[in-house]
């Protein structure tokens, strides 16, 4: 009876010992993460993550590119990293280097519902990427320094000798949608003459700068008088009540039109985490962001004619370049090593 009595003090003293040794045995809830690497602003995709994160308790692990270089540097890592890959989601302000990195093998095929939607030419025939929210090319001009009667009309006007060089700029054309537009013109216009424009812009002494903000900021100072940039860097200023104004160039009949450029969304294939990657797919895919990035300011051409035109837009919308974003990919090592060439050599 003694006995009994000893065994069972000591059997109660130590059951919570037991219950923290039988607890440290069971397997533990791992979190659930996602990679994303982004290169939309990251003023305009940390938010957005964010509320991935709240909507769904999965983590989100962001990599964030630079401005200088912008889409390249991130598409570079992928690649890179194709025999191990550490990113899920790869976000990208543009399309080009969307598509190398399909031609590359580094995407997965996925066809999200929630872009059921979407016109069809905004999401690749085969999966490996889809459509989100669009931007343009336009000038950006300062109005206290160019009275409205001698706005400038096209891209070309960067030519115009009316216009001192040290006034005008844009981004470097080896990244980004400046290194987009430039194989877009390379498409449209032919390599000889899209060459022979961006020679004239050096030998001419046009300005330029690290980037498309980096046009806007010296635009909205006065240091120039225009510049080409996008109509997110554009209508930021704008909301800031910036004495700027947007010109949508070469909108004439005869005129060449301005480039769209759709954002877009991918899964990496043999991704470390392809379920939460779908899952946020399926988040940024949807037509509810698509307006909210609208009205973030980050997208302002529709890709849904259900989203409503921003306020920008010219009345019917505007003439858009007439070439398709497989002609501009296919020029897309060409116009890169010209330029290369021009600009940095």
């Amino acid at each position: 009876m003694i006995g009994f009595s000893f065994r069972l003090t000591v059997s109660v003293h130590l059951l919570p010992l037991f219950l923290l040794l039988l607890c440290s045995c069971q397997p533990r809830h791992a979190e659930r993460t996602v990679v994303v690497y982004a290169s939309i602003d990251q003023v305009v995709s940390e938010p957005i993550l964010k509320q991935f994160e709240t909507a769904t308790g999965i983590r989100v692990l962001p990599v964030y590119d630079v401005e200088a270089t912008k889409t390249t540097g991130l598409a570079n890592r992928l690649i890179a990293e194709k025999p191990h890959p550490q990113a899920d989601v790869f976000l990208s302000g543009e399309f080009s280097q969307t598509l190398l990195l399909k031609n590359q093998g580094v995407l997965a095929a996925y066809r999200s519902p929630a872009a059921a939607d979407l016109p069809a030419q905004f999401a690749d025939a085969d999966g490996f990427w889809t459509g989100i929210g669009g931007r343009a090319r336009i000038l950006l001009v300062n109005t206290r320094r160019v009275p409205r009667d001698r706005f400038p009309r096209s891209i070309f006007d960067l030519l115009d000798e009316r216009w001192p060089a040290d006034q005008l700029a844009i981004g470097l054309p080896l990244f980004g949608t400046s290194a987009t537009h430039a194989a877009a013109l390379y498409a449209a216009l032919g390599p000889e003459k899209a060459r022979d424009f961006y020679r004239r812009l050096r030998a001419r002494g046009v300005r330029v700068v690290d980037g498309n903000s980096v046009v806007r900021n010296l635009v909205v100072r006065g240091d120039l008088a225009f510049g080409l940039t996008d109509t997110d860097d554009a209508c930021e200023a704008l909301r800031n009540g910036a004495p700027v104004a947007i010109v949508v160039p070469d909108q004439a009949e005869s005129g060449l039109g301005t480039l769209a450029i759709p954002g877009t969304a991918a899964l990496i294939a043999r991704a470390p985490h392809p379920a939460e990657g779908r899952q946020l797919l399926d988040f940024l895919l949807s037509k509810a962001m698509e307006e909210q990035l609208a009205a973030m300011g980050w997208s302002q051409v529709p890709l849904r004619p259900s989203v409503a035109a921003p306020a920008w837009l010219p009345p019917g919308g505007f003439k858009q370049m007439s070439v398709n974003l497989a002609d501009v990919f296919a020029q897309l090592s060409t116009s890169k090593k010209d330029l290369t060439d021009i600009f940095l050599r």
